[in-house]
């Protein structure tokens, strides 16, 4: 029997993110499942009533699954290997009938191509040779538009984007596409002040190669393959695998995806575990990355065949016969191998073996390295990969900095891979701990024409390139002593020549490169919590890209376990803090110290940084954000300490940061916080004095308390009337000093009171006074909540009244009043009630109330029960979401009776489903399947199944930080 495959190998077949998160939901779903040999198979029951027919050959593998997806493999393929890896999946004596067909059929289909009939090639050279004709014509044109290009002169020539396409055109129409290709980036060349060097040795480039393509036939064989791989001639699969084949253990370093036009290229690293080989394979797909699953994911490596294509330096490569089934991981990178028995992974070593591969095919543009136990640095001159003696290169930064690769090694020695370009150093992945790590900087983006690095030598080429050969002649003399000694024999016009010596200096200054030196830099300090464990951590990365719902679930189960996050994701976590501010103090906790450290080296991220809790110097020194975590932080483990640092800086404390130092006294508030508060009442910034305010109206038993019921004692009674006796104001007339000191005739730029047309500044201040005064005032005067709310008023008191008790109720924590305003609101004055203080009335409430009277409303109501909801604690409880999911099935069945309503298509309940995604307990998941399979309306089936699938994922999600 096949052994079973690694989770982490299934994820690497996947054709993309999304089908292997659609995967891991349909757990549960399967019945059937069995594997016999290297077949594999199941059924999966999906929205209709038949289950799709899942089967996995593990011999290709190859799928094959009734489904109506256009991906291979599907989501069911994906989940049946998933459950095979979990061990779900029983070994049977026999293959499954409907498997055994497929399977059947792919091995007949299989001995047929082993051996095809032999079909005479039908004008197969004749093709070859008009293609040959056309190719060496086009070049014949493109070389005349060079050599004009050069001798007029580049400041002068057209260099617009129409200009190149016309050109890259006529490359398309003469078949060589690789050139038409580089044309097309071109215009992206001269976007920058140094556009006359890399302009001109592409032009060399481009000029040399119609060179050798018009002596093609007495190159070397290898040479030859090159050139016409540089040109575009296309190499058939089978005309590689003819080539020897090169067996080894390859180990899979690192991919890349670039997507161009529509066009998707995937670009996989190779290196034999044996013979220190490098290899490369390329995939196209137009559309979508759906790319061939047969290679590993990065970190893994496989017994197999390789057949290399024809070049010079062969380097890229297709797979042939696999020696073994089962990638295997691995956790280091041999450096000594049968091929090179010296010592790999050092500087000069990459340096002499892409300079070797340069000499033999002077067209490439870049060659694969391995960098071992080496640093990245960022300084002053830019970045670098330094070793342990101090030898350095440069990194490319043409594409974005390799902040990614710097948070990984935190100044400490990892394994870099990557591509040896002309701009430097083009990190790919990096192998740290034994895990390899994709440190690559642009995804997606396809790749730049790159600018090199200053050459004084080609100076006066480039000068004279500018002005025109036809007015000036370059002086070669300036060139390197081999470059000048090559020219002489160069003969024929002025602009070949100057293009002929511009390659012959770029090979050399490009082929002799030698190392520099830079510094390490401090190294970042240890952090000795828990790894955020490996799923985990996949996980949070997607969340937090598509902005998910469940980031907040996922963060509070995550806090109380302290964990650090792997080094690779401290900059993409970094990134997301300064964007996302609601999540950016848990999100710093799980960078850590690491964190830390790579923040401070960012300018975009130095704002992030926190001082550690302990470092008292943070309260004297630190910045304002640093302060106030420095303060919250100490609130929260002694809350005396922190008010005795307040109380000792306030009188020093100035602009609006005081306000958020005092709000870190809402933590824990008591009475001992009350002597600095008063004191903040009388406060120059009105703000601070608001403030002070409404936190000493949360106490009370506090003078501030006291003061406030003595004004509503003054200003309120229940009048003269003998019978239904009304509760009536007197109005505080002109306010005195002490009222205003407490805040009760600040201005808040607008009040929601009106009297003929102008602002009712006396129902606004009776408004502040109630919401300040103790509940218990009112309960002395007019007995309990529920029958002071209904207590008659005057005319034009009862909105003051409700609204001020509203406010006390909250900032009091009743939970009596708060249930009794709450009925008062809901009823009558729903319409004219403030929603989000219904809500928040809602939400003091005991968790039994409140599914009491979201239970007693029928589907007529959802509208406000999902208002409601949102008020609840997470998870809402069962039989909440029983309710919720009771009144969308009866929205579905009355759809289905009545189709094209449309206030009762699922879309019209968007958000609700989309709370219920976020907050049912994920145990009514079940429950939810069972709803979408009753669903006669499909689009309601849809809706119950993708709430079904947030709910199966949510639970994954917890049970991966277990």
């Amino acid at each position: 029997m096949t052994t079973a495959w690694t989770a982490d190998h299934v994820g690497s077949l996947a054709p993309d993110a999304a089908s292997l998160t659609a995967a891991r939901k349909l757990r549960g779903k399967w019945s059937g499942t069995g594997i016999h040999d290297s077949a594999l198979w199941g059924l999966c029951q999906g929205s209709g009533s038949r289950p799709y027919q899942t089967i996995v050959d593990l011999s290709g593998p190859a799928y094959k699954c009734t489904c109506p997806s256009r991906k291979f493999p599907c989501k069911h393929a994906l989940s049946l290997l998933l459950s095979w890896s979990a061990g779900d999946v029983r070994t049977a004596d026999t293959v499954a009938d409907f498997a055994a067909d497929w399977l059947a059929g792919r091995a007949a289909r299989a001995e047929k191509q082993a051996a095809p009939e032999a079909k005479p090639a039908r004008g197969a050279g004749s093709a070859a040779d008009q293609r040959r004709a056309r190719v060496t014509a086009g070049l014949a044109d493109l070389d005349i538009w060079l050599t004009d290009q050069v001798r007029t002169g580049l400041a002068q020539s057209d260099r617009s984007i129409r200009a190149f396409e016309t050109v890259a055109a006529r490359m398309v129409d003469a078949q060589a596409p690789g050139i038409a290709a580089t044309l097309r980036q071109l215009p992206l060349a001269t976007t920058h002040s140094e556009w006359p060097r890399p302009l001109l040795r592409e032009y060399a480039r481009l000029h040399l190669l119609t060179a050798a393509h018009a002596r093609l036939d007495t190159l070397s064989p290898g040479l030859r393959a090159s050139v016409r791989t540089h040109i575009g001639y296309p190499t058939p699969a089978d005309t590689v695998r003819a080539e020897p084949a090169v067996r080894d253990h390859w180990l899979v370093l690192g991919s890349r995806i670039t997507t161009e036009d529509g066009l998707y290229t995937r670009r996989v690293w190779l290196r034999g575990r044996t013979s220190g080989r490098w290899a490369l394979l390329v995939d196209h797909h137009y559309g979508s990355p759906a790319f061939p699953n047969d290679t590993p994911a990065p970190g893994f490596q496989v017994d197999a065949n390789l057949h290399f294509y024809p070049s010079a330096t062969p380097l890229r490569a297709l797979w042939g016969e696999r020696h073994e089934d089962i990638p295997e991981p691995f956790t280091t990178i041999p450096l000594c191998t049968a091929g090179s028995p010296d010592r790999n992974g050092t500087i000069s070593a990459a340096l002499a073996e892409q300079a070797r591969a340069l000499g033999a095919d002077p067209f490439l543009r870049s060659w694969p390295v391995l960098l071992a136990e080496v640093v990245p640095v960022r300084g002053e001159k830019g970045w670098y990969i330094v070793e342990s003696g101090g030898d350095a290169l440069p990194v490319s930064t043409t594409e974005g900095e390799p902040w990614r690769l710097l948070g990984l090694s935190g100044g400490h020695p990892v394994t870099v891979i990557g591509e040896w370009t002309v701009d430097g150093l083009v990190p790919v992945a990096a192998l740290a701990a034994g895990t390899m790590v994709d440190v690559g900087v642009a995804q997606g983006n396809p790749m730049p024409i790159r600018r090199g690095v200053e050459d004084s030598a080609s100076a006066e080429l480039i000068s004279a390139a500018l002005v025109g050969t036809a007015r000036r002649q370059a002086d070669l003399s300036g060139l390197a002593s081999p470059v000048a000694a090559a020219t002489t024999a160069l003969t024929g016009d002025r602009a070949a020549v100057l293009l002929e010596s511009i390659a012959l200096q770029d090979c050399f200054a490009r082929g002799g490169v030698s190392a520099t030196s830079a510094e390490r830099s401090e190294t970042a300090a240890d952090d000795e919590r828990q790894l955020l464990p490996i799923a985990a951590g996949v996980r949070l990365t997607h969340l937090l890209a598509d902005n998910s719902p469940f980031l907040d679930e996922w963060f509070a189960l995550a806090g109380p376990r302290d964990f650090r996050a792997p080094d690779g994701m401290v900059s993409g976590l970094l990134d997301r803090a300064k964007a996302l501010a609601s999540h950016r103090e848990p999100l710093l906790r799980l960078a850590g110290a690491r964190g830390r450290w790579l923040a401070a080296q960012h300018p975009g991220w130095k704002s992030l940084v926190r001082a550690a809790a302990e470092d008292e110097s943070v309260w004297s020194h630190g910045r304002a954000a640093e302060r106030r975590s420095w303060l919250s932080q100490l609130r929260q483990r002694d809350a005396a300490a922190a008010r005795a640092a307040l109380a000792a800086s306030w009188g020093t404390e100035s602009g609006p940061g005081k306000a958020e130092l005092l709000a870190v006294l809402a933590d824990g508030l008591s009475l001992d916080d009350e002597a600095l508060l008063e004191t903040a009442l009388d406060d120059r910034r009105a703000e601070v004095r608001r403030l002070a305010a409404d936190l000493l109206g949360r106490l009370p038993d506090s003078a501030f308390a006291r003061r406030m019921a003595g004004r509503a004692a003054a200003w309120l009674s229940l009048g003269s009337r003998p019978v239904r006796p009304q509760l009536v104001t007197t109005g505080p007339g002109v306010l005195d000093a002490a009222a205003r000191r407490d805040g009760v005739g600040d201005s808040f730029g607008y009040t929601a009171y009106r009297a003929d047309g102008a602002p009712d500044l006396s129902t606004e201040w009776l408004h502040r006074v109630v919401a300040a005064t103790p509940l218990r005032h009112w309960e002395r005067l007019l007995g309990p909540a529920e029958e002071a709310v209904r207590v008659p008023m005057a005319e034009g008191m009862r909105g003051p009244m409700i609204a001020g008790w509203s406010d006390a109720a909250l900032a009091q924590r009743n939970p009596d009043w708060a249930r009794a305003l709450f009925g008062a609101v809901s009823g009558a004055d729903a319409r004219d009630a403030d929603t989000d203080k219904l809500r928040e009335l809602f939400a003091l409430q005991p968790e039994a109330d409140q599914v009491r009277y979201l239970r007693g409303l029928d589907s007529s109501w959802l509208a406000e029960i999902e208002s409601m909801l949102r008020a609840m604690p997470h998870p809402w409880p069962g039989p909440m979401a029983e309710h919720v999911l009771r009144l969308l099935t009866e929205r579905a069945q009355l759809c289905a009776d009545r189709p094209g309503a449309p206030s009762l298509v699922p879309g019209s309940y968007r958000t609700l489903f989309r709370a219920a995604s976020a907050h049912f307990p994920v145990a009514v998941a079940g429950m939810v399947s069972g709803i979408a399979r009753r669903c006669a309306d499909p689009y309601w089936e849809q809706a119950f199944d993708q709430l079904a699938h947030d709910l199966i994922d949510r639970k994954t999600m917890l049970e991966e930080l277990q």
